[in-house]
């Protein structure tokens, strides 16, 4: 974790929150630096304006993307990309879609996970992967 984003992280629990994740982009020919953000209970607007406007200060003496970009700090919404061993952890219990190495496919309810591997329960029963044959993962939500 560079020093730009320790400090974000300190800044986003200083007031309450926890931080998900940060993407850089680009969309419509404009650079975004976004900012995932979680909270117990779920993650308010006003709470992802106060984090903004903390967070922006930072963003003017340590710049994170070269030239003009755009800070935007959201909740990761219902289905997000799982990237990190504490994501899996924060998602026990929920569906989750996951690619292998083998790019083998899993979806079902994530019933366990610990620092080293994730269990799934697949329609065809349960299965275990560690974290080093994970291409992607992410929750999804079935309407």
């Amino acid at each position: 974790m560079s020093n730009l984003e320790n400090t974000i992280k300190l800044t986003v629990e200083s007031l309450g929150a926890s931080l998900y994740d940060i993407v850089t982009t680009r969309e419509n020919d404009r650079n975004i630096y976004r900012i995932y953000v979680t909270a117990q209970g779920g993650i308010s607007l006003d709470k992802c304006a106060e984090i903004s406007r903390m967070i922006s200060p930072i963003l003017d003496v340590d710049e994170p993307m070269s030239g003009e970009y755009i800070l935007e700090v959201s909740s990761p919404g219902i289905e997000r990309k799982l990237k990190k061993t504490e994501h899996y952890l924060a998602s026990i219990g929920e569906k989750v879609k996951v690619k292998d190495v083998a790019t083998d496919v899993f979806k079902g309810e994530l019933i366990a996970a610990n620092d080293e591997t994730i269990t799934i329960k697949t329609e065809f029963g349960e299965e275990t992967l560690s974290y080093d044959s994970i291409i992607s993962g992410s929750t999804y939500f079935e309407w």
